[in-house]
Parts: C-alpha cells; structure tokens; sequence
C-alpha cells in the first residue's frame, strides 16, 4: 500500500485541544519557513463540538508558526503512521505575533517575569490518565502487578516519550482503577508547556496504537478518584541558581518566593478560571479528596491549594529541589494559560514586595473559624465552573492577565461550553469530558 508521510502543524486552543493542519512532509522545509494558514474563528471551538460566538466571524487569517525546538517524529515500528507534528504559534499572516495566541501570552509573561525580576519560573506538569486497557482489580494502587497488568502500555509509552526528546523521572499506578501518572523534569515555562501537550498527545498515541484509549478528564465517574495535573514551579536567576529556597526563613520560603506565592493565593479564586475550566473539574475539587479547594499555602500538605514540597537527601541539595505544588489545576485547560496566569499573578505579588503567606501546617482550612480564615487571607475556591469565571470577572488586575482580546474570547468560550452542559447530569458530565479528554 503505497503512502505519502504526513506532518501537522499543531497548536492547543482554550480548551487545551491540540488542533492544526497537515502537510505532505516532503514540504516541511518550505512550511517551515512559511507556516500555514489558520482561521481567527477556529480559536472559538469549543471542547464539546461546537463554536462559541466569534468576535471575527467569517473573516480573518492567521498562520500557524512552527517553533522547530518543537518537532516531535515517533515511529511505533508497527506499521503504523509515525507521530510528526510541530506545536506552533498563531500570528499574523506578516509573521507578526497574535494577541490571542496561548502560546504567546504565556512567553510575554515569563519575558515580563525576568525583565521585571531577573526571574526565571521552572515548571513541570505532573498529569495523571485513566488507561482502558488496564485490568484493575481492588487494591491496585502503586502496586507492582498493576504495571504488569496493564500490558506493555508503560514501556512503549515511556520509548515514545524518549524518542521525542523527553526524558521521564517517574511512572506508576495512581489510587484510581485503571489510573497512572507520569512525571518529567522541570523546564523553564514555555518548554514545560510544549512538553505537556507531547506528553498527553503521546499517551493518547500509545493507546490508539494498542487498540485502548486513555482519558485526562478530572473524572471518569462521579464518585470515583480524579485525575488532576499538579504544576510544580519554582524560581531561578536567568544564570541558572535557584531562589526559592531561604534556610534562614520559616519554611525555608525565600523572601522573594514568599512575594510571588502571596501574588497566586490573592488571585487564586480567579486562576481557577484557567486552572480548572470545566464544569467536571468541579467534581474533583471537592474538600477532603487530596485536592486543594483553599487558597492556603500549605507545608507538605496535599490539600492544600498551594503545596510546599519537601527535599529529599543531602540539604546542600535542597536549594535545588525546592519547589512549590499547585494544586487546583487539571487537563481540561489549556496549559500555556495555566501558567501565564501563574506566573502573572506572581508577579503582581512581586511587584507588591508582598509579603510571605503564613503556611498551614497539619490543620484544614475548613475547620478554622472564618475569622481566622479572613486573617489570615484564606478563601474557599470557586466550587463551580460558573463560580471560577465569575470570580475572574470580578479580579480587575486577573481579568487584565491576558489581552484584552484574549480575555474576552476566552470567557465567552469558557461560558458557551458552559451553557451546553447545564442540564447534564454528574453521570453524563464525566461520560461527555472522559470521551473528549
């Protein structure tokens, strides 16, 4: 059978969808120069089918930019066509950048970051997926047998990642059934974001080829574990020395660390919008299922919105591990807007010199008084989609994180897809995102 090999040219929209065009390949050098056409209108896609309201209508045209440091080719060497895609930037068609670009609002915010600062924010995306073709049986959590059980998913899954570029620290069976995670090293922003879409868009390909599926959504059924993606950060000089880190100071927070966390945790209510988008995302951040649904600062606490990691090993090593944990964040966003809010809330704080939070330490928000919640600025998290976008609507500085343009395409994409699932039950909440995620 005679064939023709094919390269796309990708980017993830609001919903965190990976979308683009292909070519023949024998016109990569030619596309690469050039890019590829692309529609203002098709940034309103919604994740459930359909498009929101457009402020561009029927007119427009865009290119779809590749970033070469991007480039993934992955042959599974069974035959089957091989993963070729490139993610890109939306621009102009005069090469000039677009200011509804997710890609690029999250590059001017880690510019801004270090013209302003000095600082370089490193971040990894943790994700976890629930497998169709594992056999679970109870119990299964962590367990040697639910590797083996699941086949030869995690071996080929882990080669497609190394023939790609990226390297993993860990793989293992998570408390769902069926569930796993897998985690790669820090990156600086931009490309730990690339390294999210390759790593779902890869998984998604392992399976297909093994003749299963896997699903990011936050949940599968609605009351079974969820699948959150915990986004791990921390500060850097532009030479590479880690800033985070203050032995010297309560909780080995660093002054300046201190300044940016207090920026995220008062925006907190408001990242929600971009962290957890979805009206499924709300089945997860529940209280008391590991997820953080308090905009606390807590140490070495899992339901906390905002984790302190601990350091393992020798402590002159522990300025370099040292890093922080957000917890109310999951698949159904769009991962360069998860961190550009991040990272722009931060550093609001910054720019505040406000100073460090006071972390929780083995106590839940939820049993403290609300006076002392109000001390000591601890809010509860939005507790639906409608609640999350309304709070950005009333964030005057949140609202202003993205261009105005993007800002107002993204609400009314957000608040579109929304309307769809109104009358949805919980059951067919997760049905509908498992099958699209």
């Amino acid at each position: 059978m005679i064939r023709e090999p094919l390269t796309l040219f990708c980017y993830a929209d609001l919903s965190g969808q990976v979308r683009g065009k292909g070519f023949p390949t024998r016109l990569l050098d030619k596309r690469l120069k050039a890019g590829i056409g692309w529609t203002p209108t098709n940034l309103m896609f919604t994740a459930l089918g359909t498009i929101a309201s457009s402020p561009w209508g029927p007119h427009g045209d865009l290119t779809l930019m590749p970033d070469p440091a991007t480039r993934v080719e992955v042959d599974f060497e069974d035959g089957s066509p091989a993963e070729r895609f490139f993610l890109c930037d939306l621009t102009e068609t005069d090469g000039t950048p677009w200011d509804c670009c997710p890609r690029t609002a999250l590059k001017i915010a880690a510019k801004d970051l270090l013209r302003e600062t000095g600082i370089v924010l490193r971040a990894t995306f943790e994700h976890e997926f629930v497998y169709s073709g594992a056999e679970t049986r109870a119990g299964d959590m962590y367990g040697l047998g639910a590797v083996r059980r699941h086949g030869v998913f995690g071996e080929v899954f882990i080669a497609a990642l190394q023939a790609a570029g990226l390297d993993v620290e860990s793989y293992l069976p998570e408390f769902g059934p069926g569930q796993f995670e897998v985690t790669l090293p820090p990156a600086e922003a931009l490309a730990a974001c690339d390294q999210a879409v390759t790593v779902k868009e890869l998984a998604r390909a392992t399976a297909h080829r093994l003749g299963h599926r896997v699903t990011f959504a936050p949940r599968v059924a609605p009351d079974g574990l969820g699948s959150g993606v915990h986004i791990h950060f921390s500060l850097w000089t532009e030479a590479g020395e880690p800033i985070s880190f203050d032995p010297d100071r309560p909780f080995g927070v660093s002054e300046r660390a201190g300044s940016f966390l207090a920026g995220v945790l008062r925006h907190m209510p408001a990242l929600c919008a971009f962290t957890a988008p979805t009206a499924v995302s709300y089945l997860r951040l529940v209280p008391n299922t590991w997820t953080g649904v308090w905009s606390n600062l807590g140490y070495h606490d899992r339901e906390a919105g905002i984790r302190i990691c601990p350091v393992f090993g020798a402590s002159r090593k522990a300025a370099r591990q040292f890093n922080f944990e957000f917890r109310a964040a999951d698949a159904t966003a769009n991962p360069y807007l998860q961190l550009a809010a991040i990272i722009r809330a931060g550093l609001a704080g910054l720019r505040d010199g406000a100073p460090t939070p006071e972390p929780t330490t083995g106590i839940d928000p939820g049993v403290m008084d609300e006076a002392e919640r109000a001390a000591r600025g601890i809010r509860r998290l939005p507790s639906s989609a409608g609640a999350a976008l309304d709070a950005l609507e009333a964030d005057a500085a949140a609202s202003a994180f993205l261009s105005p343009a993007l800002t107002q395409a993204y609400l009314a994409n957000k608040r579109s897809e929304l309307e769809l699932t109104r009358a949805w039950s919980p059951e067919e909440l997760c049905a509908r995102y498992a099958e699209v995620y």
